[in-house]
């Protein structure tokens, strides 16, 4: 089947519009002959009339008033997906659909995009949230761009950028026995019931081996989604956990009795980065927007 071109198209919203053949070629930057026709190849293409010609002027006939909506609606389609296509050549400009964990999305991102959003003023970032799992699969499918997450782990065949070292800090209540204390040592976890992420949360992962290895143990029962609830638990004198110091500063504002311990340089910690798809050709772009997360966070 043959189709209207987009000329065709927008000569004819353009008659349409100025009701006037002159000036509508003027609008259009072209010789008013040429302008005609394409407009009559346009009606013998779809084998309707779509304008009354007078000694009185122009008119749209029914089909032509049926048809100059749609039309718009094309043309409008049209330049949006160009101006899209323009947006992915300049680099950090247009959507970006970024996901991230529930451990480190919601305690980096309000520290960081700010100086984002400046830096980057033309992205649109586009976030969701879930376990790193299923981010690897959805980045893995194409349903994601980019992923902020801990990398310290087996993601698989992706390309990473480490952001930040995030330091493990030892949370308990402020009636325990460590309150007073500068810091914290691993030896400190031995015997002591530790509230852990459920099953899924690569933060379970990350901190299940050192709680176990230094003779802590998981508090049976207790599974919890979210470190908001731990920390909860923790204040009230159920437990302790191992809370990375990203998370410290919110989670100890919403639960005034909560403590926490450091465990010093040489402690454990997490990195925190982003990851993309190694065949991604965006790969310098995620880098420059890593460098300003990064920046970001220091400074914050």
């Amino acid at each position: 089947m043959e189709r209207p071109t987009l000329r065709q198209l927008e000569y004819f919203v353009a008659v349409a519009e100025q009701l006037n053949f002159s000036k509508a070629a003027e609008a259009c930057h072209v010789s008013q002959p040429a302008l005609s026709a394409q407009i009559a190849q346009l009606e013998s293409l779809l084998g309707l009339p779509l304008f009354e010609r007078d000694r009185r002027g122009v008119q749209l006939t029914a089909a032509g008033e049926a048809l100059v909506g749609p039309a718009q609606e094309v043309l409008d389609a049209t330049d949006r997906v160009t101006q899209l296509a323009k947006s992915q050549g300049v680099p950090l400009t247009g959507p970006l659909r970024i996901g991230t964990i529930p451990t480190v999305g919601p305690y980096l991102l309000p520290r960081v995009l700010p100086q984002v959003h400046e830096a980057f003023p033309d992205l649109q970032i586009y976030l969701r949230e879930d376990t790193t799992s299923r981010l690897l699969q959805q980045l893995d499918e194409g349903q994601l761009d980019l992923l902020l997450l801990a990398i310290d782990i087996d993601l698989g065949n992706v390309a990473t950028m480490p952001l930040f070292s995030d330091p493990f800090t030892l949370a308990v209540s402020d009636r325990d026995e460590l309150t007073h204390a500068e810091s914290a040592t691993l030896d400190d976890l031995e015997g002591r019931d530790l509230l852990l992420l459920d099953e899924g949360h690569c933060l379970r992962e990350q901190t299940l081996p050192l709680c176990e290895a230094s003779g802590g143990d998981e508090l049976r029962g207790f599974r919890a989604s979210s470190l908001g609830t731990i920390a909860q638990m923790v204040a009230g004198g159920l437990g302790s956990t191992l809370l990375p110091e990203l998370a410290v500063e919110r989670e100890a504002a919403a639960a005034p009795r909560l403590v926490t311990l450091p465990f010093g340089a040489d402690g454990p910690s997490r990195s925190v980065g982003l990851a993309w798809r190694k065949r991604c050709p965006r790969g310098d772009e995620f880098r420059r927007l890593g460098e300003v997360i990064a920046r970001a966070y220091a400074r914050s």
